[in-house]
């Protein structure tokens, strides 16, 4: 039950941050170029880190299974 309020307590600081900085701002990004208010265009680059940092991590986690599975299969040998 704590754990929704939190939740809900993260998601009403992130609303307020974004209608705080609701000033327009130019975005380019490879070939998208548009306008944004600029809590919604910080929002989405944290998003869009967020995910980089998610996909390199699942990638070396995956590296790391498989030389462990290498390892695994020389230690047991024939």
């Amino acid at each position: 039950m704590d754990d929704g309020r939190h939740r809900r307590d993260l998601l009403v600081a992130i609303l307020v941050f974004i209608l705080q900085n609701g000033q327009r701002v130019r975005v380019r990004f490879l070939m998208v170029d548009g306008t944004l208010p600029l809590g919604v265009a910080l929002l989405f680059a944290a998003l869009l880190g967020a995910l980089l940092v998610l996909v390199a991590g699942a990638a070396r986690v995956l590296q790391l299974r498989v030389v462990a599975r290498r390892h695994r299969r020389t230690d047991q040998g024939p």
